[in-house]
């Protein structure tokens, strides 16, 4: 990490020129400006940074859509403020004379967006502290490393894409050899950028690879989540090649996860050791309350295509121990346990994610819920409740819960059942290759 001091000696002997000033719109990307480092010490260290705020309000195409009161052609799209959080400072070796500091967006008189995914995760992180526990997260992020460069696979129309290993490569290190250079590249550059790695492994598909990280406190982990998917593209980018965590890429292959692992901590312990009755609460909430909260952990169409039978992707609701078919899996021992949830996809935005999972852990605990006994044998078979299987579902069980409105607010809840509904609106209309192709002709 980088402090104020140190990137102004970097600054005046010219090692850094360009400080990156992002935030994490809806969709999970970076959003911000590039400022020469000079600017950003004299200027927006004590001011910050406008931008406007129809970045809170698009979609994936960056076309504005109706129904955010937030932000609209009526109310003229005007600014909001994005305040640099000094905390997350850090050189970004992998691009030159470059820093990057993530803001935290608030409005001109200083009240915060609390629709950004970044304050979302602020005010359940403050719950759960006023309550007494620090939420401890890790996130593990699965991807596929493709032959050909961005430009390159839309050219192709992202079809017919090459892996870069030609066969399953799932803990395989001959296989995950041949891609060592690009992802040696990354877990040292992740290192210098304060990201502390722990490991990389080949995944359960062709081409598919996983870098892990060190778990932290929820803020923390949700921004490395998120500087770490930016980065790996550029440094995709700049190898010649590509990588996509998309949840579902095609549907003949195996989906990416992101599966998140979850603890509560007081006073420097784990208050889930030994399966305490904090944690029984903690995971029967997300139990209970997964389904109302799926649009969080599952906020895309392509989403909701991994959940299948058999594709370790999780279908049910069911807990278990060291087990895998189950949506949430128990792991760990003594200062270690946790529990794992292995709903989420790579397409999920961290911070609303962990939110959700926050949120729906300290419902658990106000309401002393009850948990019921772990499965056993394979939860893909068993009566277990179902996560909703589409984004339509999703949208539906937030519309008619309570539980969400009751933490985040009716402005966050508001918000995010408009996003809901259009990205599953802009979908209803769009013609696909599925339907061109068994229609064309024959149809």
């Amino acid at each position: 990490m980088l402090t104020l001091g140190e990137l102004a000696r970097d600054v005046a002997d010219g090692t850094i020129d360009t400080v990156v000033c992002a935030f994490t719109d809806m969709q999970g990307r970076l959003m911000g400006k590039r400022e020469h480092a000079e600017f950003f010490l004299e200027e927006s260290v004590d001011h910050g940074i406008e931008g406007c705020n129809y970045l809170m309000a698009l979609d994936m195409e960056m076309d504005p859509q109706p129904g955010y009161e937030m932000a609209s052609w009526e109310r003229g799209y005007g600014d909001f403020h994005m305040k640099p959080d000094l905390a997350t400072l850090r050189r970004i070796p992998w691009l030159e004379g470059t820093a990057l500091v993530l803001c935290d967006v608030g409005w001109e008189d200083g009240s915060p967006v609390v629709a950004s995914p970044r304050q979302v995760l602020a005010a359940q992180v403050a719950r759960a502290r006023a309550m007494g526990f620090e939420p401890m997260m890790g996130s593990e992020l699965e991807f596929y490393l493709l032959k050909e460069t961005y430009l390159e696979a839309h050219e192709k129309h992202y079809r017919n894409l090459t892996p870069s290993v030609p066969y399953i490569l799932d803990y395989h290190i001959l296989a995950t050899s041949y891609d060592e250079p690009f992802l040696r590249t990354v877990r040292n550059n992740m290192q210098a950028a304060g990201i502390k790695v722990e490991s990389s492994k080949g995944e359960a598909w062709p081409g598919q690879q996983e870098i892990n990280f060190k778990y932290s406190d929820a803020m923390t982990m949700a921004d490395n989540h998120v500087i770490y998917k930016n980065g790996a593209k550029e440094l995709a980018q700049q190898h010649g090649c590509s990588i996509t965590f998309m949840a579902k890429p095609d549907h003949t292959w195996i989906g990416n996860s992101a599966h998140v692992h979850a603890s509560l901590w007081q006073d420097g312990q784990n208050v889930f050791a030994g399966q305490s009755e904090v944690f029984k609460q903690f995971l029967a909430g997300w139990i209970a309350c997964a389904r109302e909260f799926a649009l969080f952990l599952a906020p895309t169409i392509n989403s909701y295509k991994r959940y299948a039978a058999g594709s370790w992707a999780p279908t049910t609701l069911a807990w278990g121990n060291d087990n895998r078919t189950c949506g949430f899996r128990v792991v760990g021992h003594g200062k270690s346990q946790r529990v794992e949830t292995r709903i989420p996809g790579g397409d999920v935005n961290p911070y609303l994610a962990f939110a959700a999972l926050i949120a729906a852990g300290l419902y658990g605990i106000e309401n002393k819920l009850e948990l019921p006994p772990p499965l056993e044998g394979n939860a893909y078979e068993s009566d277990a409740a179902r996560f909703p299987s589409t984004l339509r579902e999703a949208v539906e069980a937030l519309e008619q819960g309570t539980v969400a409105r009751a933490a985040m607010g009716d402005g966050v809840v508001d918000h995010y059942i408009n996003y809901g509904h259009t990205e599953q609106r802009l979908f209803d209309q769009a013609v696909t290759c599925y339907e061109r192709e068994r229609l064309f002709e024959r149809g």
